[in-house]
């Protein structure tokens, strides 16, 4: 008869208590730095649009700080330097107005009148200087012409 032999499976050590505590710690201090980086990533793109009598109404808080403004082009106020791509005009809602200076490619949908969003930063002079122009649609298709 055939002795049967059992082989022994060779227990796993256990890791000690030191090591286990470290790789925790080490694993919250990464949890840690991604909750972190996302929360500055999400506060500093995090940009919402307010009216123009609102950003009046906050503009000594609010400037130099990177807003999106939202208001209609005053028919009359658009000054356009071709040359050097510089678009000036002024935007508004009710009363209250907003003199914008922007330095680039203007969209073909800007025009006096039409509802827009700009976003950027005002100076100490009460001037805001748009980075981006974003121009609203209207509602219902209207055909140009």
């Amino acid at each position: 008869m055939k002795e049967t032999q059992t082989e022994q499976v060779p227990r796993r050590k256990n890791i000690p208590l030191l090591k286990r505590k470290r790789f925790i710690f080490a694993g919250a201090i990464v949890l840690m730095a991604i909750a972190f980086l996302a929360y500055i990533g999400i506060s500093h793109f995090a940009t919402y649009d307010i009216t123009v009598s609102q950003f009046v109404a906050k503009a000594d808080s609010l400037s130099g700080k990177e807003v999106r403004v939202v208001g209609q082009v005053v028919p009359g106020s658009v000054n356009q330097d071709t040359k050097n791509f510089i678009l000036s005009f002024t935007i508004a809602d009710g009363n209250v107005s907003l003199p914008v200076v922007y330095q680039g490619v203007v969209p073909d949908t800007f025009k006096e009148g039409t509802d827009i969003v700009v976003e950027g930063k005002s100076d100490q002079q009460g001037v805001f200087h748009a980075s981006q122009l974003i121009t609203k649609c209207p509602s219902k298709y209207e055909p140009s012409g």
